[in-house]
């Protein structure tokens, strides 16, 4: 019984230092700014804060999303993905069910869909998006198709090598537009 009562008792006393630490590291900047005060936050002039970086966009408008304060060249830790890239993914894959999305990662991964015309033949597709550009080698889409056997059972099929492209292109074409009426908008 006592050693039972010393060992909860350990771990309130690592659950409460854990969580001071956690609460240490919550304190103000080195230099004492706060974030609302420093330079970064003023208020500036439009052309002055496209160009400012922020967690969703490092270095301008539509640039990426970037975590961990990292430099503009990505590195120390950034994970970061083209924002128009990623948008005009969503907005292709609206129709599918969405099993996984990680923005930070640039990952987007659907659940199974069969489309009511063919309910004996369904879909997956996974996107990557792989940079923070807004480019056609910044992008790799694959598609995956089932085939129902008609006793409940699902197997792989073949899909043709023309699809991942037309994703990948409608992807492409999504993200230009996306990137055009941001430019005017803001321009």
């Amino acid at each position: 019984m006592t050693l039972t009562m010393r060992a909860t008792g350990l771990y309130k006393a690592a659950a409460i230092t854990l969580m001071a630490a956690a609460l240490a590291a919550c304190g103000s900047s080195p230099s004492g700014d706060s974030y609302r005060t420093s330079p970064d936050y003023r208020a500036q002039s439009p052309g002055e804060a496209e160009n400012r970086d922020t967690i969703f966009s490092p270095g301008g408008i539509g640039s990426g999303i970037n975590l961990f304060g990292s430099d503009k060249e990505g590195r120390d830790g950034a994970v970061a993905v083209n924002a128009f890239l990623w948008r005009a993914s969503l907005d292709t894959l609206a129709f599918l069910p969405l099993a996984s999305v990680d923005p930070f990662g640039g990952v987007i991964i659907t659940e199974w869909y069969a489309p009511p015309e063919t309910p004996d033949e369904r879909f997956k597709v996974n996107v990557y998006i792989l940079g923070r550009t807004l480019r056609a080698d910044g992008l790799k889409v694959s598609v995956f198709r089932q085939i129902n056997d008609g006793q409940g059972r699902w197997s792989d099929a073949p899909v043709g090598a023309d699809v991942p492209r037309e994703f990948e292109d409608a992807v492409l074409t999504r993200a230009r537009q996306l990137r055009l009426q941001a430019v005017a908008e803001n321009g």
